[in-house]
């Protein structure tokens, strides 16, 4: 699936768009930058609340294909200045991290794992 596919399922609004054909093989939910950083698997979608520069930065660094900002989160000017700069994608939705999370899912396919081992 690509980013540009989640825009209208999630009814989000784009906060900035770097590669909307980037693909997008999971999803991670998670407001913990650390936690974020070391377990979030390359290529997902990241839900989080987390709208500021650092977590723009934990996005380059785990290679995420898109930031997901859940309950309308608000993503601060720096971290857009930065996501601009860096070519992250970053979304934002009114769903709650849970229900946009499960809808990605669905969006990838009933045969995929919640968690991959």
């Amino acid at each position: 699936m690509k980013v540009k596919d989640l825009i209208k399922k999630l009814e989000a609004e784009v906060i900035n768009e770097a590669d909307f054909g980037r693909e997008v093989t999971s999803v991670y939910c998670c407001d913990l930058l650390s936690w974020v950083m070391g377990r979030a698997p390359s290529d997902c979608a990241w839900l989080t609340v987390m709208g500021n520069m650092n977590a723009v930065a934990v996005s380059v660094l785990a290679d995420i294909s898109v930031i997901i900002l859940a309950e309308n989160a608000a993503c601060d000017q720096p971290a857009i200045s930065k996501a601009i700069e860096q070519g992250v994608n970053v979304l934002k939705t009114s769903l709650p991290a849970f229900e946009a999370g499960l809808i990605v899912h669905e969006l990838l396919g009933a045969g995929v794992p919640l968690r991959k081992n």
